[in-house]
């Protein structure tokens, strides 16, 4: 049947509308943090009053700058090596980020917000429930160490986030459904 060839064993129409729902509920948790995550980052930026290092700021703006070149080449931009991207244009958000990563780094050592291994495993574990294959997904993550500190940089700002939230006057929000998923 069309149902079981989604992937979905039970084949019935409760079963495809419980999996469907499943997936809604998990993606709606996922743009929430991720728009708690942005608040809670901006927060800390604002009142982070710290000289930033020129050397940091300056690698940041090159890496910008090479991320844009390679953009340009993806889209098939002709010489996209040679083009003119005056580096200007990053130095205010390469800034912020140099600003954000030293004071994530500080309140991670300061309190002890780093990754533990059992949250790495269950945000590993979640995001595999949306393949067909968990178990697959769950290898393949824990197969190679550069997906692996992808996974623990998420962890990190989570708790971060968490740890901010923990400490500021939240106010829940209605928010409408398309406003989130258009986010």
């Amino acid at each position: 049947s069309f149902i079981k060839s989604l992937g979905i064993a039970a084949g019935t129409v409760e079963a495809l509308r419980a999996d469907v729902k499943k997936n809604l509920e998990r993606e709606v948790k996922f743009r929430v943090l991720a728009r708690n995550k942005a608040a809670a980052m901006d927060a800390l930026v604002k009142v982070a009053e710290l000289d930033v290092p020129k050397a940091l700021v300056e690698s940041e703006v090159e890496r910008m700058t090479e991320g844009a070149r390679e953009d340009l080449k993806k889209r098939g931009v002709k010489d996209a090596d040679k083009a003119p991207i005056p580096s200007e244009i990053f130095q205010p958000q390469a800034e912020r980020r140099v600003r954000l990563g030293l004071v994530v780094a500080e309140l991670v050592r300061q309190h002890a917000l780093q990754a533990k291994p059992d949250q790495l495993q269950a945000h590993i574990e979640e995001l595999s429930q949306s393949y067909e294959k968990p178990a697959e997904v769950v290898r393949w993550y824990l197969s190679d160490r550069n997906r692996m500190a992808e996974v623990e940089a998420i962890v990190i700002e989570s708790n971060v986030t968490q740890f901010i939230l923990g400490k500021a006057k939240v106010v829940d929000k209605a928010l409408p459904f398309d406003e989130l998923m258009d986010a």
